[in-house]
């Protein structure tokens, strides 16, 4: 088998690169090494690497041939950064996806599996969230990401092309990005620890989030890629989470007891909680580690 995966020098794509090989596949990255919040990139040396933006359509069209499945991970993946550069945050999600989509339609690919964010339930949703809500976006990351969900849809209905779309809850493990003010909550907390700083928790600290642990994703990607489901399994959308959310001030708990409070971010929900029940389903997917196991371990 061959896969290709986007995005695949950054967080979640590099795990997912490194279980594809030990599972036999051949792998070729893409990979522009844009990001606010990476300090480093993980290529794999025995994959087919190749530093191009998703957008590159004249570049990156070639290396879709032969593939069997594409992992479309590539994306601006955070929220502020998309709220201060909204261009950029609707090129790459959007426009980017739709690039790939069509070099995969164009190749033959059988099947695309599409990263996308439970951002996309906000704030009017109840919880736990489920496929069938109506989306809430907030930012332009969650309108761009669920702009990305559409086209993936639309190239099942009107192409044939079969699509998996992902939205994963609140991602954390090893890879995950610690730079800057923006990086996930649990990279950020591991990272002051270890510099002997006080955690900064944004806002009251009562914001509650479903975390879910990256091999627990990559298991996802790798079986909803070799699933033998019917056509109907397609096009759809899939929760990726664990079904149970922590406080902020929960998490901050689990690592230091030294802790300083910062002002509240815009445009950010306040909950997520998924209901993994379609994904389990689906492909047989159910999360394998628990947050607080993990964070004893670092």
């Amino acid at each position: 088998m061959k896969s290709l995966v986007t995005g695949g020098a950054g967080f979640i794509g590099s795990n997912l690169v490194d279980r594809l090989l030990d599972l036999g596949h051949e792998v070729v990255v893409i990979d522009n090494e844009y990001s606010d919040a990476h300090d480093q990139f993980y290529w794999n040396d025995k994959a087919e690497n190749y530093k191009y933006d998703i957008c590159d359509y004249e570049n990156t069209r070639p290396l879709y041939e032969g593939v069997d499945y594409v992992f479309h991970i590539a994306a601006e993946a955070r929220i502020q950064p998309a709220i201060e550069n909204p261009i950029r945050a609707v090129s790459i999600n959007s426009v980017g996806t739709c690039t790939v989509l069509q070099c995969a339609r164009e190749a033959g690919v059988r099947r695309v599996m599409y990263s996308s964010t439970s951002s996309a339930y906000g704030l009017k949703n109840e919880l736990p969230n489920t496929e069938s809500q109506p989306d809430d976006c907030l930012n332009p990351y969650s309108i761009s990401k669920t702009n990305g969900e559409k086209l993936c849809s639309m190239y099942t209905s009107l192409y044939g092309l079969e699509t998996v779309i992902f939205r994963y809850f609140n991602v954390y493990g090893e890879r995950q990005p610690l730079k800057g003010q923006y990086a996930p909550v649990v990279g950020i907390f591991l990272r002051q620890r270890a510099a002997g700083e006080p955690l900064t928790i944004v806002g009251d600290g009562e914001q509650r989030r479903d975390f879910t642990y990256v091999g627990d994703v990559v298991n996802a990607n790798i079986m909803a890629a070799i699933s033998n489901q019917e056509e109907e399994a397609f096009g759809e959308v899939y929760n990726v989470g664990t079904g149970t959310n922590y406080s902020v001030n929960e998490v901050a708990a689990m690592i230091s007891d030294n802790t300083t409070n910062i002002p509240p971010r815009p445009a950010e929900a306040r909950l997520s909680l998924a209901n993994n029940k379609k994904i389990y389903e689906a492909f047989g997917w159910s999360p394998r580690v628990k947050l607080e196991e993990w964070v004893a371990k670092q």
